[in-house]
């Protein structure tokens, strides 16, 4: 029905950025509020950033300042842009769109790695 795909993962050195981006394709009726989890091994899948419908932004506390949600509508397309990167910031990074419906999709996940 609805499946997100992300994209522009890899591996940087500290300090380095990375964007990355999130296509919604299927069954999309108008927008819908968009976010980015991350999930490091052994911890927790946490909220990164979201962005809702109307354009309203949250950031998790560690990466205000150097993180920036945005959306292209047109595209059904969310990004992460991701500056000064830090070792910590060494997850698997997922994609999530809450629908209208309340049903919640989630993309396979991409890796960013952050590393000398």
């Amino acid at each position: 029905q609805v499946q997100l795909v992300e994209s522009g993962g890899g591996l940087v050195q500290p300090g380095g950025s990375l964007r990355l981006s999130c296509a919604a394709s299927g069954s999309i009726f108008g927008i819908n509020h968009m976010a980015w989890y991350r999930q490091a091994p052994g911890k927790q899948r946490e909220l990164v950033a979201r962005i809702r419908t109307s354009g309203t932004t949250n950031y998790l506390e560690s990466v205000k300042g150097r993180f920036t949600i945005s959306r292209d509508n047109a595209k059904n397309t969310v990004y992460l842009q991701m500056n000064s990167l830090k070792p910590e910031d060494t997850a698997v990074y997922y994609c999530n769109l809450l629908s209208w419906t309340s049903a919640n999709y989630w993309g396979q996940g991409t890796q960013v790695t952050v590393s000398s």
